[in-house]
């Protein structure tokens, strides 16, 4: 069993973002190539943005701290501390708002 504290996690990797040249910073925190789900902590400066692309299969974004924007097209959701997103099935973005850190779940395709 692994035990992880999301708050502490969110908090070094937003101070890695804030220096960053990206303005991010990431950590997986479950899973990997050989396993079809994955759980990444995502920090992002105020102002970045994770660039448009395509959505590997189902995913949900869980905000830890700050404010951001899930972009897919002409639709924007807000998400706050603590709101769960579904990321849509469409190529899609993610902005921040404010310093932001978020869990994004992934299920990746059977290899």
């Amino acid at each position: 069993m692994n035990k992880l504290n999301l708050a502490a996690k969110s908090r070094e990797l937003a101070k890695q973002a804030a220096t960053a040249s990206s303005g991010r910073a990431a950590e997986t925190i479950f899973g990997g190539h050989e396993k079809q789900l994955r759980q990444t902590v995502i920090a992002l400066r105020e102002g970045s943005i994770l660039a448009e692309h395509a959505n590997p299969g189902e995913a949900t974004l869980t905000v830890i701290s700050g404010r951001l924007w899930l972009v897919s097209g002409e639709e924007r959701w807000s998400g706050r501390e603590l709101d769960y997103l579904v990321v849509p099935d469409a190529r899609h973005s993610v902005e921040a708002e404010t310093d932001t850190t978020f869990v994004l779940t992934v299920t990746m395709p059977a290899r």
